[in-house]
């Protein structure tokens, strides 16, 4: 029998959460909603979902500041967050990914398209047990392929689902110089949401995170990103 996934959907809207919650659980997940954060953040200390839907424009709080507080506890470090909300403007989204969100929505939305992301999300960060389970750089980075697990000169360091899959991609193919769009396509297929700046957004934190490491992530102007170790 296949363990249902838990969504957490926080939104002070309560159309919102109920419209988002019914299209969860007929997708077979198991859908929490709260309407404010007092009610998130207790549930999160007692059960971490598989992913948040996260609503960015809360009442006496912000949800950047959310994901920012998520991003920066080891406990939720990697937790796949979804960003659902009525700011469309470029650097909003921007924003939202450079604080870690591994999706950002619009409001108006079609719940269809919302749960296609969602389970998404959890393809790119899930899967079955990987035989060899571990990839490493001699000393200097090593990944483990079944917990989503990066430790940098022995250092565990705290990497998004997304930033984990573009180390992985890059490691892997290490001298390889790959595009944008196909680092795109690999993180996300026919899925891929379309900003310019994404790639160079993760490509960013990815650096940031990996301290002295991230140096051998090497931009080649005009053309894409290699790992060179």
């Amino acid at each position: 029998m296949r363990v249902q996934q838990t969504v957490y959907v926080l939104d002070d809207e309560q159309d919102i959460l109920e419209l988002v919650g019914l299209h969860l659980r007929k997708s077979g997940f198991t859908a929490r909603c709260f309407d404010n954060a007092t009610d998130f953040w207790k549930a999160l200390e007692q059960e971490a979902p598989a992913l948040v839907v996260l609503d960015l424009m809360l009442p006496r709080t912000d949800g950047m500041d959310i994901c920012r507080e998520l991003r920066r506890n080891a406990a939720w470090a990697g937790l796949a967050i979804l960003m659902l909300t009525a700011r469309d403007e470029e650097m909003d989204k921007v924003l939202g990914l450079e604080l870690g969100a591994d999706d950002y929505m619009t409001k108006p939305f079609s719940p269809r398209e919302l749960v296609a992301r969602v389970k998404a999300i959890l393809r790119r960060g899930g899967g079955g047990k990987e035989q060899g389970a571990s990839l490493s750089v001699g000393n200097l980075l090593r990944l483990d392929l079944n917990t989503y697990e990066a430790w940098v000169q022995g250092e565990k360091t705290d990497l998004t689902s997304t930033e984990f899959r573009l180390l992985r991609m890059l490691i892997e193919r290490r001298g390889w110089v790959f595009s944008r769009e196909q680092i795109l396509d690999y993180l996300w297929g026919k899925d891929k949401i379309v900003i310019d700046r994404t790639v160079d957004v993760h490509i960013k934190n990815l650096r940031m995170k990996l301290g002295a490491a991230g140096e051998y992530i090497k931009n080649i102007r005009g053309v894409g990103y290699k790992f060179d170790a």
